[in-house]
């Protein structure tokens, strides 16, 4: 089972039912005890990155997801913010992130008042390795962005892909049993699909 994890911040809803329109089975967790049953997980987030490190400690979620994720190490995907929250920091808040990746969030700042914050739309990747995610996607990847700040790795081999806006940043990160995207596969069509499709027919 797929657990979809609903701490206030998330779509998690159209993630349901795309994984179900996949075959897999999904169902929407709320508390520490939910996570126990899933065989994997999504952390989908959107919004600020202090208040959603203190959504996962309001809702009892925090201890259980990093024994989940660190101790068992089971497959989770993280979208967004969801993505951001892995790190160590972010310039957005005060608040200590999960520290999965040794890494923090950095805010875009651009000398061009042409280029436009956020970065919303449709961009490409730059694929830097191979992954079982990798593989499900189609051919020359469009996703769909919506973000102020980005990932910044400080180890190299955490990094999967990478896109460009004025500047290359971390669009996919993939460290062991955990797997993260800056864009929402679940806004990009037959793209989203397919990595969603990679993610449900990991091992």
């Amino acid at each position: 089972m797929i657990g979809i994890i609903d701490y206030g911040m998330g779509n998690v809803g159209s993630l349901m039912n795309m994984v179900e329109r996949l075959g897999g089975f999904a169902e929407i967790l709320t508390g520490s005890e939910d996570l126990k049953k899933a065989d994997k997980l999504i952390l989908p987030g959107v919004g600020s990155f202090d208040n959603g490190i203190t959504r996962l400690k309001e809702c009892n979620l925090w201890d259980s997801l990093n024994y989940k994720v660190l101790v068992e190490k089971t497959p989770i995907l993280c979208i967004c913010l969801g993505m951001q929250l892995i790190t160590k920091e972010s310039e957005e808040g005060v608040l200590g992130g999960l520290g999965w990746i040794n890494g923090e969030c950095l805010r875009f700042s651009f000398d061009d008042p042409a280029i436009k914050i956020p970065h919303m739309g449709w961009n490409s990747l730059e694929f830097n390795k191979d992954s079982v995610l990798r593989r499900f996607i189609p051919e020359n990847p469009r996703f769909y962005f919506v973000h102020s700040y980005y990932v910044k790795c400080n180890e190299q081999s955490d990094v999967l892909a990478i896109t460009h806006y004025d500047l290359d940043f971390i669009s996919m990160i993939e460290k062991d049993n955990i797997y993260a995207t800056q864009f929402h596969p679940e806004k990009s069509h037959k793209y989203g699909i397919g990595l969603i499709k990679g993610f449900i027919e990991l091992c």
